[in-house]
């Protein structure tokens, strides 16, 4: 059995590939069973998914008390709240953590706020939940220090979801925290209407930005050009489907965003944060930074970018 914690789109799009050859996965919900309709549907947070039979929602925790894996799919900001109400109730079997962001408080990653010593891994790279949900291919990277991977990794994995294994945590987890503030410094971009060569630009110097402070965290420079930073980062920077690229298109388009259901408004901040700790340039960080908190327009962070002192790449 494995279970799954977060009942969300991605929460349960990874239940329901899990369960596609009928392994009996726990989906644990805020809501239980409540949240999925007669149709065993969570049309709320995936519509059009039907979940199979193996996977039974929710809303106790002792019902995950056999599962050999866990995963921790809530969104970055409630993992600290969660972990310090739950994390004694949970199996003591490795915990799988699915959230991409770095904790604004802290200034923590998600690993980091578990205790030493706990077995836990890393999942992320480049899969949008309805995707995955459907069958589709998608790659994923399994990073852990502590974990037996090859067992996990056989473990998880299935034959339209391919998980390759890493031993970097830190690279693993940046990439996916860190691509979704250049998925909203992308969306404004398009979103303002400064044209896909705008974009190309963005995308391209924003993954510089994402090694930089990577590298400086102790991550490795491989792991940055994998699927769990490049990767994702392809994938967020061109899709209305990504969260964050759809959160600047709005802002680009003069509107307003939804910071309740996006990962990179939160670690904007603390991504400007954590680059003035090491020491590490990352323009494009600053200028979402200043444009989601109000401080500069979409004209004054292009005005920014564009007047930076020329340089060698």
């Amino acid at each position: 059995m494995i279970g799954v914690i977060g009942g969300g789109a991605f929460g349960t799009a990874l239940a329901v590939v899990l369960a596609s050859d009928g392994t009996d996965v726990r989906l644990w919900m805020r809501r239980g069973a409540q949240a999925v309709n007669s149709s065993r549907a969570n049309s709320a947070k995936l519509p059009g998914v039907v979940m199979p039979e193996p996977v039974l929602a929710t809303g106790d925790l002792r019902d995950l008390g056999t599962a050999r894996a866990v995963l921790l799919v809530l969104p970055a900001q409630h993992t600290a709240d969660f972990l310090a109400h739950h994390l004694e109730q949970l199996p003591d079997v490795p915990l799988v953590l699915c959230a991409k962001g770095v904790a604004l408080d802290t200034l923590e990653l998600q690993s980091e706020l578990l205790p030493k010593g706990r077995q836990m891994a890393v999942l992320t790279g480049p899969g949008f939940a309805s995707e995955i949900a459907s069958g589709l291919p998608t790659a994923l990277t399994l990073a852990s220090e502590t974990q037996d991977l090859e067992v996990l990794q056989n473990l998880l994995s299935r034959p339209a979801l391919r998980l390759y294994r890493s031993d970097d945590m830190i690279g693993a987890q940046l990439g996916g925290a860190l691509k979704n503030v250049i998925a909203i410094a992308a969306g404004i971009a398009i979103g303002a209407g400064l044209g896909e060569s705008a974009r190309a630009s963005i995308v391209t110097r924003g993954f510089a930005e994402m090694r930089r402070l990577a590298l400086a965290m102790g991550g490795q420079d491989h792991t940055l050009s994998g699927l769990s930073g490049f990767g994702d980062l392809m994938l967020t920077c061109a899709s209305e489907k990504s969260r964050n690229f759809a959160c600047g298109l709005a802002l680009g388009r003069g509107g307003v965003v939804q910071a309740q259901t996006t990962e990179g408004i939160a670690t904007a901040q603390a991504t400007v944060a954590l680059a003035a700790r090491h020491g590490v340039q990352m323009p494009i960080a600053q200028a979402v930074s200043q444009v989601l908190a109000g401080s500069w327009t979409v004209r004054a962070a292009m005005k920014d970018l564009l007047s930076r002192p020329l340089r060698a790449e």
